[in-house]
């Protein structure tokens, strides 16, 4: 009896020694998961950053995304896509000067700083001012503008009239609806990139 006891005990023990290990090997195979999501998770998709951007603007960040379009004039933005093509967001070059036109169609992880352009009444017609004096910036061969900043920022117009006219509109509906007399538009400037693909 004695016996059979001390080997129930010696099995008892030797069960009890493997959970121990097992548990603390699948607790060390936690934290370096932990440690591999913390990781992956310092890089925020496109769809993130849109969602949370007005709380980080000033913040330097790591986004990814699929580089759309580079600007014409010098490489000095290109437009990074998320889910699709209404989750799209500008990156200007900044003090790099200008990005390589090998970005376009590839994944892109850029680091840099969220900023806020805000469109109000005194940009507008600031804007109406250089059009009629025939001094604004042109982006695009039209003055349409370029079309991938126009659906980055959900702009309708065809013309500089049409698109102010739109602006307008938009600010007009926010007040009513936030009391803000402007309209948001983030992007990143970027500190450093890299073509992923």
């Amino acid at each position: 009896m004695k016996k059979v006891l001390l080997c129930a005990l010696c099995l008892v023990v030797a069960c009890g020694a493997c959970l121990l290990t097992g548990c603390r090997g699948n607790s060390r195979k936690s934290t370096v998961s932990a440690a591999a999501t913390a990781a992956a998770s310092d890089v925020l998709e496109i769809d993130d950053l849109l969602l949370a951007a007005d709380s980080l603007v000033g913040q330097t960040v790591t986004i990814e995304g699929i580089c759309t379009h580079t600007c014409k004039h010098g490489a000095r933005k290109i437009f990074l896509m998320g889910s699709d093509d209404t989750q799209t967001i500008r990156v200007e070059s900044g003090e790099l000067g200008s990005f390589d036109p090998q970005c376009v169609n590839r994944i892109v992880r850029v680091t840099g700083r969220v900023d806020e352009e805000r469109i109000d009444e005194a940009y507008l017609a600031n804007w109406e001012a250089q059009a009629k004096a025939r001094t604004a910036e042109k982006h695009g061969t039209t003055e349409a503008g370029c079309s991938t900043e126009k659906a980055a920022r959900q702009e309708t117009g065809n013309t500089v009239g049409e698109r102010i006219a739109d602006f307008r509109a938009r600010i007009a509906a926010r007040k009513a609806a936030e009391g803000k007399e402007y309209l948001s538009f983030y992007y990143v400037t970027a500190q450093s990139y890299e073509i992923q693909q």
